[in-house]
């Protein structure tokens, strides 16, 4: 694997490994993504394809103003596939409204080799603990039921674990706080609490169907999670089965207090075996992989398609004709 610094330093030879690839994928977030996207299909290359890692913030933005830094609505259609880390409605309206051939939902994943239950490390022993970046969106739903459930509990121990958070956070004095954890203590972290919170963005939750790599992580690691509700959530964890749902902090507490060894140990059991059938990167990589081969075969079709006279005559120019005008 070579890392690049910009494309439009390293394009020439950028380029010429698009050559003969068998895909080629530009990225969300990737600055040079709109210029890159453009040279490939000058070039005539491809299959290309679009890998989105936050989806709902791309959506908003296409529309409200058509594109965002790394994609234009005019350039989704010449993506073979449009890899998105949201599924449901979206995917229909990326298709429907703005042209994409084929919208796939392509979820996060996790290794379970990684994420794995461990011993109970003293650093993160809780009744509940909460892992996440601050996010001015969320703040009011983790003080709800990390401090409000705090207060209602004071015997019992709370752990937030991220960056970012302003000094005015009053969090209460049994709640705990870690600025960073590492990647690789992630499982002890989630091994560690009696239940763990997980806290969904508002744009993730306006979208529906939009787990985060958290609640896969958790998951794995056998956690008993708390969770705030979204369309499409029992599409990854089952309510009340594998994922609890409480309304406010004083379920949230009733919950800590009352539920059983038994039945909490059970509940992270079923989490993790549900997870670990549908989303570990073994599946993904096998998705992964049969994406690229009907993209490759479509754009291999549409080559042939395109050597012969008519064809030429009917398609036009460049295949970026729509951007030069």
């Amino acid at each position: 694997m070579d890392l690049y610094d910009s494309w439009s330093d390293s394009a020439a030879s950028l380029l010429k490994a698009c050559a003969d690839a068998d895909a080629i994928i530009i990225g969300s977030y990737f600055p040079d993504a709109i210029a890159a996207t453009r040279e490939v299909l000058d070039a005539g290359f491809g299959p290309l394809i679009f890998y989105d890692i936050d989806t709902p913030i791309t959506m908003s933005q296409l529309r409200a103003c058509g594109r965002t830094d790394y994609l234009e609505s005019a350039m989704i259609p010449h993506y073979a596939a449009y890899l998105s880390f949201t599924g449901g409605p979206v995917l229909r309206e990326l298709e429907d409204r703005f042209g994409s051939p084929n919208a796939v939902p392509f979820y996060c994943s996790v290794d379970p080799e990684l994420h794995r239950p461990l011993p109970s490390c003293k650093n993160y022993l809780c009744d509940l603990s909460y892992l996440g970046t601050y996010a001015a969106d969320r703040q009011a739903k983790l003080t709800r039921f990390i401090s409000g459930t705090a207060a209602l509990l004071p015997e019992s121990r709370f752990l937030v674990a991220g960056p970012q958070y302003p000094s005015e956070v009053a969090w209460g004095p049994n709640v705990d706080r870690i600025i960073h954890v590492s990647p690789c203590d992630h499982p002890a972290f989630y091994s560690s609490s009696r239940f763990t919170l997980n806290l969904t963005r508002a744009d993730m939750v306006a979208a529906g169907y939009s787990p985060s790599v958290r609640l896969f992580e958790a998951s794995a690691c056998g956690a008993a999670i708390l969770s705030d509700a979204w369309d499409g959530l029992d599409e990854f964890l089952t309510p009340g089965e594998e994922v609890l749902l409480p309304h406010d902090e004083y379920e949230a507490a009733s919950i800590l207090k009352y539920c059983s060894e038994q039945e909490r140990t059970r509940l992270g059991q079923r989490a993790r075996e549900r997870i670990l059938s549908e989303h570990t990167a073994c599946h993904r990589a096998v998705q992964f992989e049969n994406v690229v081969e009907q993209c490759y075969a479509g754009w291999t079709d549409q080559r042939r398609g395109r050597s012969c006279s008519e064809c030429r005559h009917i398609s036009g120019d460049s295949p970026l004709s729509w951007v030069k005008g």
